[in-house]
């Protein structure tokens, strides 16, 4: 941003519950002149404003906002400190103007509205329109009716930490183009927003381009630092966008949107095993995190590709060697069970206990298996925990720690204290396919001559023992019905995850065809072939 362009920072929530100075003095005023009715003392309301609280809070509130009266406005919402700083910011130094405001139909205590205003900065200007909803609530100490105070009201992208603010760009444009040369847009491609904002604030300086003007969303800094790219809401005066190569593909990309448009809270990832480029990332969620490169979940049974990864490189079983399927296995007090309906077969092998994802069997395990056996092989072998992942734009490199107690178990069945991300087991299925570990990325490498993380992979028996798992599981085991149809070198491997305080498991999938793997997580989507599975399966079948 150029030099003298302030950002007005929304502060934290803070706990006050007043109803703001003006409201004060006029409750000092009403006591004096005896306008409290009988016994001078106004009756206290309680329970949900009523439809005419409703319309004369928001009334009242579009009234102030539209005059650019920050501190009026704020005085009708049950946090006026934070509403004053944002509403401040908004006409301040997102130079926005000529606010009209026109509220929709309440429906209960929520009403929607459109916004309509300009924008205007060093001579430049451009209309703004949007929709957005508020809340009215009761003021737990002043018992008013109040705006229900949240930064989305002044504009539905904003989150808290963030701020608006208009000015020269923080960095040049850019023009982001697939690995066959077509141009991806965050129009085209909703999910790649967050991606391309990254990389413009990565590489836009690098690509021969010039900033123009515009007005952004200026997010809060994390715990550790680190400063995610601004959001571009309007151009005000265009720049020159540099074109910038990325290993996305545009078909790809197309399909992974589709398959989470019917899948709530679902992210996907695919990637090219013998290169580890990625190939598409698309998530479908209203909080707009990317959690197919950030998310941190607990991956389940999607897991046992490491654990069996585990079992056979320490010499413990090998996929046609045993691996019981008891109905229950006990570690350190705690019972695990297998999923309902799951017969148990006691002469079981790796491979019938891997395509069936027996839990037991492989808890069974933690008694031969070292404290850090597992956390050793996602490190060394699959390239997860470290940290290191140079993929261009910000990721999770997974979490597999050496914990002991019950955890040495759980985390066998991806449960525990490991922690995935659709892009992490997108790459321990590229591996487990081509038995070398690839650092996934998003742009070229030579781009800024970054230097890629790097692993061992796997011997050629080991992933040659995957792949027979990874393909029995994918023509006659859990996976067979969603990778029905599916022609070429397939595998897969489902999984399902409990989370505390949700009713249902997460779901997860990911498998490979040919050189495409695939990711899938949908949060609270039950069994890994109830969501994840189709979203995989859809990728697969259209993104070569």
């Amino acid at each position: 941003m150029r030099k003298g362009v302030k950002a007005g920072v929304i502060a934290g929530v803070c706990v006050t519950l007043l109803g703001g100075a003006g409201y004060g003095l006029y409750n000092v005023a009403s006591a004096l002149n005896g306008d409290g009715g009988p016994g001078g003392a106004a009756p206290v309301r309680t329970g949900p404003p009523s439809g005419s609280e409703v319309k004369e809070a928001t009334g009242a509130f579009f009234a102030a906002w539209q005059k650019g009266d920050a501190a009026t406005a704020a005085s009708y919402t049950n946090f006026p400190e934070s509403a004053r700083q944002l509403l401040t910011a908004y006409s301040g130094d997102a130079h926005i103007g000529k606010v009209r405001i026109t509220p929709g139909p309440a429906t209960g205590d929520t009403v929607p509205f459109t916004v309509r205003a300009t924008v205007s900065y060093h001579g430049a200007s451009r209309p703004l329109s949007y929709r957005s909803t508020l809340t009215v609530v009761r003021g737990e100490t002043s018992h008013r009716a109040l705006v229900d105070w949240q930064p989305s009201v002044v504009h539905p992208r904003l989150r808290k930490g963030d701020t608006l603010t208009t000015g020269e760009s923080a960095a040049p444009e850019i023009e982001p183009v697939d690995r066959d040369g077509r141009v991806l847009t965050r129009v085209k491609y909703p999910s790649l927003g967050p991606i391309l904002d990254e990389l413009r604030k990565r590489y836009g300086d690098k690509t021969g381009g010039r900033p123009g003007v515009e007005l952004v969303i200026r997010h809060q800094a994390a715990a550790d630092g680190s400063q995610a790219a601004d959001t571009p809401l309007a151009t005000l005066a265009k720049g020159k966008p540099g074109r910038l190569p990325t290993t996305l593909s545009a078909s790809a990309q197309a399909a992974a949107e589709k398959a989470v448009e019917k899948y709530p809270d679902s992210s996907v990832v695919a990637v090219k095993p013998s290169t580890g480029e990625i190939l598409a990332v698309a998530n479908n969620r209203n909080d707009g995190f990317d959690a197919a490169l950030l998310g941190e979940r607990a991956p389940g049974s999607t897991m046992k590709i490491i654990s069996a990864a585990t079992l056979i490189d320490n010499g413990l079983t090998k996929a046609n060697g045993p691996a019981p399927c008891p109905p229950s296995a006990v570690w350190q007090s705690q019972t695990f069970q297998n999923l309902k309906g799951l017969a148990p077969d006691e002469h079981a092998t790796l491979a019938d206990s891997f395509a069936r994802s027996c839990n037991t069997a492989f808890v069974k395990f933690a008694d031969e298996v070292k404290v850090d056996s597992l956390t050793r092989e996602a490190e060394e072998r699959f390239g997860l925990g470290r940290n290191d992942w140079q993929a261009g734009v910000p990721t999770f490199d997974g979490r597999v720690p050496a914990s002991g107690g019950p955890d040495t178990a759980a985390n066998l069945i991806g449960q525990g204290q490991v922690q995935m991300s659709p892009l992490n087991m997108a790459s321990v299925t590229a591996t487990a396919k081509t038995g070398a570990f690839h650092q996934p990325l998003i742009v070229p490498l030579k781009l800024d001559d970054r230097e890629p993380a790097r692993a061992r992979g796997l011997s050629p028996g080991t992933a040659q023992q995957l792949r027979a798992l990874m393909n029995r599981t994918a023509r006659s085991g859990t996976a067979a019905g969603v990778m029905a149809g599916l022609r070429g070198d397939v595998g897969a491997k489902t999984g399902s995850a409990e989370v505390d305080g949700e009713a249902r498991s997460d779901s997860w999938f990911t498998g490979y065809r040919d050189d495409v793997a695939a990711a899938a997580m949908v949060q609270d989507g039950g069994h890994g072939v109830d969501a994840a599975g189709p979203i995989v399966a859809s990728v697969l079948r259209n993104a070569g």
